[in-house]
């Protein structure tokens, strides 16, 4: 068998690259410089590496109407493909990669230090642990971790190649493990989030990587084009196809917190750093949802009468569980977090829409374009939600329990307004992005069939506004506990995340035609 040498288009794979040496000029600085010197430099260098992954991303996707007959091109020996979708992808995660940088870098909400503990090898409770946090001492290492982590996300939804989008999720998945069990605060917990993180993502890479060999043997081919042809020709065994597409489609699912492999999310989302719970719960997403429609659109588009099946079931199930459960919870990460699973679900209802030679008609919203904006809203919200919980604190740090909550709106009108406003988007009130991400997913999922899917989102719709409007109410309209949560005077990083956050979230309820041409102007992946 003869090698061929691959050809790699630096020009257009620029973006990736920057992101991912940074990330190692982030290990070396850890290594060169001395403890006390090296968050301004952390910090300075991980914003720049990200600002010019951007404007490099924004470059590429005005020049790809130029390369590949204006649909863009697949390089490095097939395994990666720069196309519409994939640069759109690749500009929220580094968006919102940028704001998870400015809630890592706050240091005035712990006087002084910042969110991570100061010695994370030190025993939780041990006079080495108490030692570190008297000196001040932070870990520093937590940009270079979120730098490696933003360059698999990037990677993950351009990867044109089984093997190489599984690389792409352990590339991502291995630092976010760390992050979560950094916590300075609440430290046991913390340690129990990471654990639990990485069990499910052992499980997520452990059934993607028995898929990957199924659907080899089926296909002899890793390439999604390659896979997608043997499908139309019906080449292989039909039982090792569909339980490829099974063990593939759980190791994404187990990523994207779609039930029923959703089962320890809540605990992640609660016991991890906040700042990295608002970057995971945005961007994660972001990528897993992009690889997952590449790998159905694209891998398996002519086998969408067997897997569409099991989406709208896993769509139903995600969204009924997601509501139901947020309804009983007393804390306001872990509502977040059920309230994600809801939105995963509502994200696959967008999936099911018709895609590729059976779109939409011109002029029609399509299903590419519906999950893209949806995400960009959803993304919005969630991180300046987050981004909010981090000044509501009490003697013992963040107060993340209702009864902390109550009266809020009247001691800080401004951070409950922007809290409600989020939740209000969350819920798809007129007039927020919420709405019309949801609008758009609904409709392209009717217009293919899905009625029995979208008739469920609507009730599991109104399911959310209970929980998301009862807070509300806590907030503003409940009498304060003797002890209840304060609004802590955050820094300007912090504050201008959720000025950011909510600019975006109302720019995109009540303007959304500019980014939703954006997501049509996007297109279809490459095939």
């Amino acid at each position: 068998m003869e090698f061929i040498k691959p050809t790699i288009e630096y020009a257009e794979l620029w973006p990736l690259i920057v992101v991912l040496v940074v990330a190692c000029l982030g290990v070396v600085v850890e290594a060169a410089l001395p403890r006390e010197r090296r968050h301004p430099v952390q910090v300075g260098l991980a914003l720049a590496g990200l600002v010019a992954a951007l404007v490099g991303t924004v470059l590429v996707g005005t020049g790809l109407d130029k390369v590949g007959g204006g649909r863009g091109l697949v390089t490095a020996g097939g395994t990666i493909a720069v196309d519409g979708p994939s640069v759109f992808l690749w500009g929220l995660v580094l968006v919102f990669a940028i704001a998870g940088v400015l809630l890592f870098a706050e240091r005035r909400l712990e006087g002084g230090v910042s969110a991570f503990a100061g010695q994370a090898a030190a025993l939780p409770g041990t006079d080495a642990e108490r030692q570190a946090s008297t000196k001040g001492l932070d870990h520093t290492e937590v940009y270079p971790l979120l730098m490696f982590a933003v360059g698999g996300m990037m990677l993950f939804p351009a990867a044109n190649d089984l093997l190489t989008m599984f690389v792409a999720l352990e590339v991502l998945s291995l630092p976010l493990y760390l992050l979560c069990g950094l916590a300075r605060r609440r430290r046991l917990l913390s340690q129990e989030a990471a654990m639990k993180y990485f069990l499910l993502g052992a499980f997520s890479s452990g059934f993607f990587l028995y898929g990957v060999a199924l659907v080899y043997g089926y296909a002899g081919s890793m390439q999604l084009e390659r896979i997608n042809e043997a499908v139309r020709n019906e080449t292989g065994n039909q039982t090792l196809l569909l339980v490829g597409i099974g063990m593939l489609s759980v190791g994404l699912l187990f990523k994207i917190g779609a039930a029923p492999f959703h089962s320890w999310t809540p605990d992640v989302y609660q016991g991890a750093p906040t700042a990295v719970t608002a970057f995971m719960a945005a961007c994660t997403k972001i990528a897993a949802f992009g690889a997952l429609m590449r790998l159905f659109y694209v891998g398996f588009g002519a086998e969408q009468w067997n897997w569409q099946p099991m989406l709208w079931l896993v769509a139903i199930l995600t969204m009924v569980l997601g509501a139901v459960l947020a309804v009983t919870q007393t804390d306001v990460k872990r509502m977040l977090a059920y309230s994600a699973i809801a939105h995963t679900g509502f994200l696959l209802t967008g999936v099911l829409g018709a895609q590729g030679a059976d779109a939409l008609a011109d002029g029609e919203i399509t299903s590419m374009q519906s999950v893209l904006f949806y995400l960009a809203t959803y993304s919005f919200a969630t991180v300046g939600a987050f981004a909010v919980i981090t000044l509501v604190r009490d003697a013992g740090g963040e107060a993340t329990s209702f009864p902390r909550w109550a009266g809020l709106g009247r001691r800080s009108p401004l951070v409950a307004g922007a809290f409600a406003f989020f939740l209000l988007s969350m819920a798809g009130i007129p007039l927020t992005a919420g709405f019309v991400g949801k609008w758009a997913v609904f409709t392209v999922a009717m217009s293919a069939g899905a009625w029995p899917v979208v008739a469920v989102a609507i009730g599991c719709s109104v399911v959310t506004i209970y929980f998301y409007v009862r807070h509300i109410r806590l907030m503003f309209f409940t009498d304060p506990e003797p002890e209840v949560g304060v609004v802590t005077r955050s820094s300007p990083l912090t504050t201008a995340t959720i000025v950011v956050a909510v600019l975006g979230t109302l720019l995109l309820g009540v303007v959304p035609g500019p980014v939703l041409d954006l997501a049509a102007d996007a297109g279809q992946f490459l095939r």
